[in-house]
Formats: C-alpha cells, sequence, structure tokens
C-alpha cells in the first residue's frame, strides 16, 4: 500500500452536507478497496487563482489515505464524474519520503567519513578569555610599531594636499609670455 494526499475543490454553491458527501464517498471508496483514511482536513472556503467551470472561489479539502494504484483510479474516476467537484489532484506522498530518508542517510554517512574538528582553544583551568593572559603569566613582547608613511594605494609624490599649505607659502606662477603672430 502507498501513501497518497488527494486535494479537492467543490463549488462554493454547495451545501456543507453535499461538500461531506463527497469526501463519505471518496473514505468509502478507499475502504472499500482495503485502504485506509490517515486524515481529512477541511481548509474551508478560498479564492481561486483563476476562474474555474465559471466559480472564482471553491471549499477546499485535503484527505490523506493508504491505499493500491487501483483504488486511485476509482477516487479520481468518481471525482471526475461528481459534478460538485470543480478540481482534484492526486499526489503520491511515499516516493518523497522515501527520498527523504535516502538523502538523509547519505549525509549521516557522509559526516561519519570526515574526520573530527578539533578543539579551537584547550580547557585549561583557569585560563582567561582568549587574548587575555591568565594571573601569574608571563607578559608578552609588544609589537614593534609600524613606521608612518604613506597609506597603501595612495601616490608618493603629493604627501600633502594644496589645499592644506597656507597661501604664502606657494610660489607664485610666473606670468606666461605673450605669443606674437607674425
Amino acid at each position: 500500500m502507498r501513501l497518497y494526499e488527494e486535494v479537492l475543490i467543490v463549488k462554493p454553491d454547495a451545501t456543507e452536507e453535499d461538500a461531506n458527501g463527497v469526501i463519505e464517498l471518496l473514505s468509502k471508496t478507499v475502504t472499500d478497496q482495503e485502504g485506509k483514511i490517515e486524515k481529512v482536513d477541511d481548509w474551508g472556503r478560498r479564492k481561486l487563482a483563476y476562474r474555474v467551470a465559471k466559480c472564482d472561489e471553491g471549499h477546499y479539502f485535503v484527505v490523506t489515505f493508504e491505499a493500491k494504484a487501483e483504488t486511485v483510479r476509482e477516487v479520481e474516476r468518481r471525482l471526475r464524474v461528481s459534478d460538485l467537484v470543480i478540481k482534484f489532484m492526486t499526489v503520491r506522498l511515499d516516493e518523497k519520503l522515501k527520498w527523504v530518508e535516502k538523502r538523509k542517510k547519505k549525509r549521516e554517512e557522509r559526516a561519519k567519513r570526515k574526520p573530527p574538528v578539533p578543539a579551537l582553544l584547550p580547557a585549561i583551568p583557569g585560563a582567561g578569555a582568549p587574548g587575555v593572559p591568565a594571573a601569574g603569566a608571563p607578559a608578552l613582547p609588544a609589537a614593534p610599531a609600524i613606521p608612518a608613511g604613506p597609506a597603501p594605494g595612495k601616490p608618493v609624490s603629493d604627501p600633502v594636499p594644496a589645499a592644506a599649505v597656507p597661501a604664502a607659502t606657494v610660489p607664485a606662477a610666473a606670468p606666461a609670455e605673450e605669443v606674437k603672430e607674425s
């Protein structure tokens, strides 16, 4: 037996008794052919994504059941003949569940093959936070000073911008000579 999910939309103008009659017909068909109803969800009235059979809304039901392939064919045939059902869709769930289980096993096998990750800090009693020396521990030598120089990517030819130098210290430009045309 395989696990299936049937989603069906009943016309919105159908009474509650009629809608429940469609669900009972489906349940009876499944149980008569040695199947088993797992769960019936009533999602209520919802707006359809597009107009179907002159209806803008529909009453949604989701039925999960276990059955044989012949049973599913019979259920679909009966839903196709019913005037109250606008649309229906049957999905086989056990294939998806098998796929998920297979992926989970592969993931666990890969995890077993990987070497264990070593601990970043050894567990030493009395050790403080990282970067802070423990009490009584010798101090580390200070880092050497980095000489000040131009920042990486800046040109060395113009170390100080012209706007930062006072105007009195900047030499005046020589007047340009006039060119005479002959």
